[in-house]
């Protein structure tokens, strides 16, 4: 049966202009991150694609090494865009990324001109497409000149391969000075992507104002710190979790009895407002002034159901955020 999207699809979504553009940004995305490869069910992938449209997110965050294997994730779009998102092409925002290992060789990541543009002809192939609408750097290259990685986004956009272009992982500093060459170059930074959440706020020491100050906008990912500002470990690891699943970013060490504790009173005071605790994570995120858009990852179609309600949230009040402040303080995160 083939997929219609629901009629009602951007009624309940807020959506937020990305810095000074004209591009707006659903206030939850979807990344790609994990849960998309070869080694997930193809089957759940797509129902977590399909349900995510339905409920107004129609941005969607690859990168040419989500897996896995590297490129299955991208692959995995591809089949679902084709297969059933094809006629709505035009509503959706579809991002990707190059800068992390690719393929062997010197070229098979960082920063050079011959790594991004060959790595976006690839993922440009496995996606079906012939443009993404964001082309990112994805971390910052100490051994290409700045001005070669800059021209290489620019050439991605004027080749027409990628509308507008983005930055991830760069420190203040290095955004603002990138920011400049692509301001000369005639193609403006549209969006940086940055780790933000309750347990990583780097970017509240200057990345934030740097954003304003260029006009681009800013989208948080892994605002639910990898589920850790979730009620998925309050009782244990579960079998099926992201911290038992074998090496990675998370890992059953860092569940610990301090990171419980404050998981636990985070968890009460998101009852109290009538949220779950990732909602008020998602909530505590997107009242950051200068933060577009909350990048979430899921495993299944409940987690993003879930995500997208917590834009009914009430506004914190004061005392509220003294007592997360407060239990960030008592227990941080990693």
């Amino acid at each position: 049966m083939s997929y219609l999207p629901a009629e009602r699809r951007y009624s309940a979504m807020t959506y937020r202009r990305a810095g000074r553009s004209g591009v707006q940004l659903p206030a939850v995305s979807l990344g790609l991150w994990h849960n998309f490869g070869d080694v997930d069910s193809s089957e759940n992938a797509r129902q977590m694609l399909l349900r995510a449209f339905d409920l107004g997110i129609m941005h969607f965050d690859l990168a040419n090494n989500y897996g896995p294997p590297p490129g299955s994730a991208e692959s995995t779009f591809g089949r679902v865009l084709q297969g059933d998102l094809a006629p709505y092409r035009d509503e959706l925002l579809i991002s990707t990324k190059a800068g992390y290992t690719m393929w062997p060789g010197p070229h098979g990541d960082w920063g050079s001109r011959k790594s991004l543009l060959s790595s976006l002809d690839a993922s440009l192939k496995r996606l079906g497409l012939e443009y993404v609408d964001i082309f990112y750097h994805h971390r910052p290259d100490p051994n290409t000149p700045l001005e070669e990685t800059m021209s290489a986004l620019d050439a991605a956009v004027r080749s027409g391969r990628a509308l507008y272009v983005g930055l991830s992982n760069y420190s203040a500093e290095q955004t603002r000075r990138a920011a400049a060459l692509l301001q000369d170059l005639g193609t403006p930074l549209l969006i940086h992507q940055p780790k933000y959440s309750m347990y990583e706020r780097w970017i509240e020491g200057g990345l934030l104002e740097t954003l304003a100050e260029v006009g681009a906008g800013c989208i948080a990912f892994s605002p639910l710190a990898q589920g850790r500002l979730t009620d998925r470990y309050l009782k244990g690891i579960p079998g099926d979790s992201r911290a038992a699943s074998g090496p990675g970013f998370l890992r059953p060490e860092h569940i610990t009895d301090s990171l419980l504790a404050g998981t636990a009173r985070l968890n009460a005071l998101a009852h109290e407002r009538g949220q779950t605790l990732a909602q008020m994570a998602l909530s505590w995120v997107l009242r950051t002034p200068g933060v577009t858009s909350a990048l979430i990852g899921a495993s299944r179609v409940s987690q993003i159901e879930d995500a997208a309600g917590a834009l009914a949230g009430a506004a914190f009040s004061q005392g509220e955020l003294e007592i997360i402040e407060g239990v960030l303080r008592e227990h941080p995160g990693i």
